[in-house]
């Protein structure tokens, strides 16, 4: 019995495997070049830039391919939950030791964990990596390997805003909030099951916040997907995508080392008294 041609699936499935078989060979890529870059980089500062660039830059290709995947199957939600959990498993496993996020790196260098030297290095590496990955897509798109990829797609403003600045600020700054608390607070979880919480909570915080925003909370990728919309209303989009998330940040920060701490210790000497 002759296994089924790919040629005689309906469009639609054969247009959602390329995209997925598009994303594995991303990450398949990224992977085979950390494995180069560990064994033939030494420096330290080099071989940090060029982890945080590959990790940023598989993440920001991988959710390019995921919106668009999203955008022409809006009718079931569930399956673009489903491959935001599977992705984020995916990233969870292979980006170990990268951020791909400033807002992880201001956690890191608040807490005392990073040199601000380094952090800047990490951040440069991002943005640059952010920007590499839209001509990247763009490149992929206009080989029209599917009927929904077109390279004039990645310079149109796709604005993911759907609600006024204050709520769209709201959500992104608890969404880093909520995320960031949790990956800081989940790291005496077991290795396998804290993937598992982090890739649950992140599906979770897109299917509450991405009707108003995108639920990003992450400013390089927000650069990376929204490029042109930056380009025409730069003041909404960096309050929201980039002051929002380190606000959320911010507040974590003063809450777990600050304001808790001094609680706690309120409590304990009115015992006392």
């Amino acid at each position: 019995m002759s296994a089924l041609p790919l040629a005689g699936l309906r469009p639609e499935v054969r247009d959602s495997g390329t995209s997925l078989g598009l994303m594995l060979a991303v990450v398949l890529c990224m992977g085979l070049a950390r494995a180069i870059a560990r064994k033939q980089l030494h420096r330290p500062a080099v071989h940090a830039f060029i982890l945080e660039f590959l990790a940023t830059f598989q993440l920001c290709c991988c959710t390019h391919e995921l919106m668009l995947l999203s955008e022409q199957d809006s009718a079931h939600p569930t399956w673009t939950l489903t491959l935001i959990y599977f992705f984020s498993l995916v990233h969870g496993l292979t980006l170990v030791g990268t951020s791909s996020n400033p807002c992880g790196l201001m956690v890191q260098m608040m807490l005392g964990g990073m040199a601000p030297e380094m952090g800047a290095l990490r951040f440069l590496a991002q943005l640059v990596s952010a920007l590499c990955s839209r001509y990247c897509m763009r490149a992929l798109w206009s080989l029209g390997l599917t009927q929904y990829h077109f390279s004039e797609r990645i310079f149109a403003c796709q604005n993911p805003i759907h609600s006024d600045l204050p709520k769209a600020v709201i959500t992104e700054a608890i969404c880093s909030f909520i995320f960031h608390s949790a990956l800081l607070h989940f790291q005496e979880v077991r290795a396998k099951l804290r993937i598992h919480l982090l890739a649950a909570l992140i599906t979770f915080l897109a299917y509450a916040g991405g009707g108003l925003t995108g639920a990003l909370f992450n400013p390089t990728l927000a650069l990376s997907l929204h490029f042109m919309c930056f380009d025409e209303a730069f003041p909404r989009f960096f309050i929201v995508y980039w002051l929002a998330p380190s606000l959320g940040i911010l507040l974590m920060i003063l809450m777990f080392s600050f304001f808790l701490p001094w609680l706690h210790n309120n409590q304990i000497v009115n015992k006392k008294e």
